[in-house]
C-alpha cells in the first residue's frame, strides 16, 4: 500500500478559536516556532493538505488520493501520538475522551464531498489513543501551551545543529540560545535561564534589548531598539515588536513597533499596534477573566487570572489605544480614539470607545493591498473572496 496522503481536518475547535480561525484552518495557527502544520509534517515526514471550511479550500486546499489518512487540526503532535497514527490501519478511527485524533478511512473510499462535519460520519472502527493528547481548543491556549511548544519546537529544530556565534557585545546568561545564519543581535542581554531563545534566519535584535526566554524570533522578524521580551513569547515571521511584551504569540507579518505594554495575547496576521498601545492581562479585582466566544455567542470563562487581547487579522488600533483585560478584536477593525473600546470588537468596526460605525469592505481593501505590499505581497483574489466572506459571517455582530 502506497503512503497515504495527509490532510489536516477542522472540526469544532475552529469555531472556537474565532476571529483568528476566520482566515485560516486551525493547524495554520503558529504555537512556540511552526504552525501547527510544520509541527505535524516535522514528525511525520511529508507535507499535509486540508479539510477546512468550504471558502478556505481555495487557499488551503485537499490532495485526495486512493489512501487517505486524516488528522485532527487541533492537536499538537507528540512522539507517543505520532506513532500511533503512524501504526493505524485502514477502516478505522482514533480517538482520545471521545474527540477524535485521527482517522484512516478504507482504502478507495471517495472523500471528494466529505466536509470537517462529515468527517464523523464515516463509517470506520474505533480505537482509544493511549496517550494524553494537548488539544489548541480556545483562543487562550496559543498563549497558555505556548511555553511547551516553544521548548518541544526548539529542541526538534536544533538538534545536532550548532548555534551561529553570539557577537561578544551581547551579554548571554543560560545555555539554550540557537541563532541562525543571518540572524543579528548586538548589544543586547539575553537570558535563556526560564525557557530557550531562538533567533530564526534574517531576525534582527536591536541594540538594549533585554530578553529572558522563552522567545522565539522566527525568521525576518525584528526587536527594535531597547525592547523588553519576556516569556514565553513568539514573535512571528516579519513582524516588529518593540517596547514590553509578555507570553504573548504574534501570529506574522504583525507590527508592535513603539513603547506600550503587551501581555498574555494573541495578534494575527496583518495587525498594527499604534505607538504607546496598552493592553490589560490582570482585572483590578484579581477575577478569572472572561472572553467573547462566537458559538455562546456570548461572554465565556477562560478560567485564567492573566488574559490580554485577541486580535484577528488585518486589525489595527491608533496611538495610545489601550484595551481591556480580555477584549477580543475581529478581523479587518479599525480602532481609534481616546477611551477603553468595548472588550468585544467585531469584524469590520470602525471606531473606538465613542461608537462604532461599519468598516465598509472596500476601504478596507484599499488598506490591506497598501499593507501587504509593502512586505512585496499581493493581494490576491482567493485572500479578498476570504475577507469578503467574513464580511458577510460578522454582519450579525455590527450592530451599531
Amino acid at each position: 500500500m502506497s503512503d497515504p496522503h495527509l490532510h489536516l481536518f477542522d472540526d469544532a475547535s475552529w469555531n472556537e478559536l474565532l476571529p483568528l480561525t476566520y482566515t485560516r484552518p486551525v493547524a495554520e495557527l503558529r504555537l512556540g516556532i511552526r504552525t501547527i502544520r510544520e509541527k505535524w509534517e516535522d514528525y511525520l515526514g511529508q507535507s499535509t493538505a486540508y479539510l477546512t471550511q468550504d471558502y478556505l479550500q481555495a487557499k488551503y486546499p485537499a490532495n485526495w488520493g486512493e489512501v487517505n489518512l486524516l488528522i485532527n487540526g487541533a492537536l499538537l503532535p507528540s512522539p507517543e501520538i505520532a506513532r500511533e497514527i503512524q501504526g493505524l490501519e485502514p477502516g478505522t478511527r482514533l480517538s482520545a475522551n471521545g474527540k477524535i485524533v485521527a482517522l484512516f478511512p478504507p482504502v478507495g473510499t471517495n472523500l471528494e464531498t466529505v466536509t470537517t462535519v462529515g468527517v464523523e460520519k464515516l463509517d470506520v472502527r474505533n480505537l482509544n489513543s493511549n496517550y494524553e493528547c494537548v488539544w489548541v481548543e480556545q483562543v487562550s491556549d496559543i498563549f497558555s501551551l505556548n511555553g511547551a511548544a516553544l521548548n518541544e519546537d526548539f529542541d526538534r529544530i536544533t538538534r545536532g545543529r550548532t548555534s551561529a556565534p553570539l557577537d561578544a557585545s551581547n551579554r548571554h546568561f543560560g545555555n539554550r540560545l540557537f541563532i541562525e545564519e543571518g540572524a543579528k543581535v548586538r548589544g543586547a542581554i539575553l537570558n535563556s535561564e526560564s525557557g530557550p531563545i531562538y533567533l530564526g534566519k534574517g531576525s534582527e535584535v536591536m541594540e538594549g534589548s533585554l530578553i529572558r526566554g522563552g522567545l522565539a524570533l522566527c525568521n525576518n522578524a525584528t526587536l527594535k531598539l531597547g525592547a523588553k521580551i519576556y516569556g514565553p513569547t513568539t514573535v512571528g515571521p516579519h513582524s516588529k515588536v518593540g517596547g514590553e511584551v509578555n507570553n504573548s504569540v504574534i501570529q506574522g507579518y504583525s507590527n508592535k513597533g513603539h513603547d506600550g505594554f503587551l501581555g498574555n495575547s494573541v495578534i494575527g496576521e496583518w495587525c498594527n499596534l499604534g505607538a504607546d498601545t496598552n493592553t490589560s492581562n490582570l482585572k483590578n479585582n484579581y477575577a478569572k477573566v472572561k472572553l467573547w466566544n462566537y458559538p455562546k455567542g456570548g461572554f465565556k470563562n477562560t478560567g485564567l487570572q492573566f488574559c490580554g487581547l485577541i486580535m484577528g487579522d488585518h486589525s489595527k488600533c491608533g496611538i495610545n489605544t489601550m484595551f481591556n483585560t480580555g477584549t477580543v478584536i475581529g478581523v479587518s477593525a479599525n480602532l481609534f480614539g481616546s477611551g477603553f473600546p468595548r472588550n468585544f470588537v467585531p469584524s469590520y468596526a470602525w471606531g473606538g470607545a465613542a461608537g462604532f460605525s461599519v468598516y465598509r469592505y472596500e476601504k478596507a481593501m484599499e488598506v490591506a493591498e497598501v499593507v501587504m505590499r509593502r512586505r512585496n505581497i499581493d493581494l490576491d483574489e482567493i485572500d479578498r473572496s476570504i475577507l469578503a466572506t467574513v464580511f458577510e459571517r460578522s454582519e450579525s455582530y455590527r450592530n451599531f
